[in-house]
């Protein structure tokens, strides 16, 4: 199961973290683990300021934590792809789980 962390300790701090592996199907036909991996790449590249930001990427990992202010460009770029994460949670809740915490 993919599990998607997120921890908002106010509107301008983030700490997003997804990791594991859905297990939907073997490796190269997982469309859960294509749609959370394809969903999370756009969003980094779609980041205004991607040096604001601590980002490692891993086999069945990802981290996104702030370093400084965010811009409100990348706020929503974060605040969509936790809207997606939900909506592949929605769709196949057996294999992906997204906690939030904080506001």
């Amino acid at each position: 199961m993919i599990i998607v962390n997120v921890n908002s300790l106010n509107n301008n701090s983030i700490e997003l973290i997804i990791k594991g592996h859905s297990e939907y199907d073997k490796f190269g036909k997982d469309i859960v683990c294509s749609a959370v991996s394809c969903s999370s790449v756009g969003a980094l590249n779609a980041l205004e300021n991607p040096k604001g930001f601590k980002i490692v990427v891993e086999d069945g990992y990802l981290e996104l934590r702030n370093i400084c202010d965010i811009t409100k460009h990348d706020q929503i770029v974060i605040e969509t792809l936790i809207i997606q994460l939900k909506s592949i949670e929605e769709s196949y809740p057996k294999y992906i789980k997204v906690v939030e915490k904080g506001n």
